[in-house]
């Protein structure tokens, strides 16, 4: 991994892209800006390791990641993936500040932004525009979102979350392998093949 030269158009767009989830004051933003530290990290290269307790909240600025844990027999199942101008972190254990159960590694060459969690949330307390960005983007991205999957893993069928996961996913599937999809699904690269030929007829 490297550190880049951090420029005012990288903070422009995180900034932009934070003010999505609920606005922040021109304060609030400057003391924000020496938390960040922009780098790079190669394909395949691991961000985040299984049993690592957190320490960093991650902004992709230009590649894709996986998020994903081993089950019993060894096999990876990713539970998401995370593109351009999302925000990224294994969040149940950096709250918990416990080793996590999930990892994160770089499907592709990627520049990201990161930035440490406990100084970010030590300013919760003086700046509650920046506590609703952080209440705002967990109730999205990972209630929502997790609550949506919990459903469809219980009861639509392996086809179904394929086609569902084509409507949602469709500006990063050229980018994904086979098993990254399958993986995902919770199924066999054999057993999206066929489905993949079934749509077909």
């Amino acid at each position: 991994m490297l550190y880049l030269r951090f420029t005012g158009m990288h903070m422009t767009r995180l900034l932009t892209d934070m003010d999505a989830y609920h606005p922040l004051t021109a304060d609030c933003k400057q003391a924000l800006i020496p938390l960040f530290q922009q780098k790079t990290i190669a394909k395949n290269e691991l961000l985040l390791t299984i049993g690592t307790v957190p320490k960093w909240y991650y902004y992709i600025e230009k590649g894709l990641f996986a998020y994903y844990y081993l089950a019993d027999n060894g096999d990876m199942i990713i539970k998401r993936f995370f593109a351009e101008h999302n925000f990224m972190s294994s969040t149940a254990a950096l709250i918990q500040q416990e080793p996590g159960l999930f990892a994160i590694v770089a499907l592709e060459d990627a520049r990201y932004i990161q930035f440490s969690a406990a100084p970010f949330r030590a300013l919760f307390e003086q700046y509650h525009d920046l506590a609703l960005f952080h209440i705002n983007y967990l109730e999205k991205n990972w209630i929502v979102e997790k609550e949506h999957l919990e459903i469809t893993l219980k009861y639509e069928t392996a086809k179904e979350r394929y086609v569902q996961f084509l409507n949602t996913q469709a500006n990063i599937i050229p980018r994904l392998k086979q098993h990254h999809i399958a993986s995902f699904l919770g199924i066999t690269p054999t057993q999206l093949s066929r489905i993949k030929k079934s749509l077909l007829l």
